[in-house]
């Protein structure tokens, strides 16, 4: 029986390209993220060789953060070749609520089948057309208040809806589990969020959405509960992140993984 560890050592075996498509915030961050978990990160986003770029990549992430007029065009291009070869991609609607431009671009993006939209409770809630009470890129709904949101997305796409916050909420549409790994320092950390998506997409390659999904949100969550143990604020829990994330063994994360089935 496959376990989120043994997921994790599939991941780090193929060490898969993630192509990220990210905003300006977090480029740096992500990459190291990636490396550290065991992938190999490509952040490309110039329209001219995005979609070129992306029939290389073994899975695609795409944020919104920092969007403009050419990103859409090379968002949508690579999401589409993705889709076409039957590669994995994750969406992440960043401040989807605050502007048309964003919530017009990310109607898009949805069509073209994300393997997995990730967002916090209120991003799912706008997505799902049942409004949200987003501040900017800030949540202002509980995850519990995006669940049923996160059903009818999933069902819609037809993949997975992964809900970010104290404890995730994932769904299929006809699965869900809650994954409650995590530290609270996470939270004051920006990108967090973005960075995750690619570990997400790195455990998705060659492996069912959701139970990769689940895998890569308890792996995160592990690095953050060890490198908040280390950590005395946010300045020095980023380095013991990224060293909690390269030691990071299956064993632990078959032992410290704290998944479970919900209704």
């Amino acid at each position: 029986m496959q376990t989120p560890g043994s997921r994790l050592a599939a991941m780090r075996a193929t060490a898969p390209l993630v192509h990220n498509i990210t905003n300006f915030v977090a480029m740096n961050v992500m990459a190291n993220v990636l490396i550290g978990i065991g992938a190999s990160p490509a952040m490309v986003h110039a329209r001219e060789e995005a979609a070129e770029f992306a029939g290389l990549a073994q899975a695609l992430t795409v944020n919104i953060g920092t969007a403009d007029a050419d990103w859409a065009a090379a968002m949508e291009e690579t999401a589409a070749v993705m889709h076409d070869a039957g590669r994995p991609w994750v969406f992440d609607p960043v401040g989807v609520a605050a502007t048309r431009f964003r919530r017009d671009l990310s109607a898009r993006l949805l069509e073209l089948k994300p393997t997995v939209v990730r967002g916090n409770a209120s991003e799912i809630l706008t997505l799902a057309g049942l409004g949200g009470a987003a501040r900017g890129v800030d949540a202002g709904d509980s995850v519990e208040a995006a669940e049923a949101a996160a059903r009818a997305l999933a069902a819609r796409t037809g993949g997975v809806v992964a809900v970010s916050g104290p404890v995730d909420f994932v769904t299929d549409g006809t699965r869900a589990a809650r994954v409650a790994n995590g530290h609270p320092m996470m939270a004051r950390i920006t990108v967090m969020g973005c960075s995750l998506n690619g570990v997400i997409a790195a455990f998705c390659v060659d492996q069912p959405a959701f139970e990769a999904t689940l895998a890569a949100l308890a792996a995160y969550g592990l690095a953050g509960e060890t490198a908040g143990q280390r950590a005395e604020g946010p300045g020095s829990f980023q380095p013991a992140f990224l060293d909690a994330l390269y030691a990071l063994t299956p064993e632990a994360l078959d032992e410290r993984a704290r998944i479970e089935a919900a209704a």
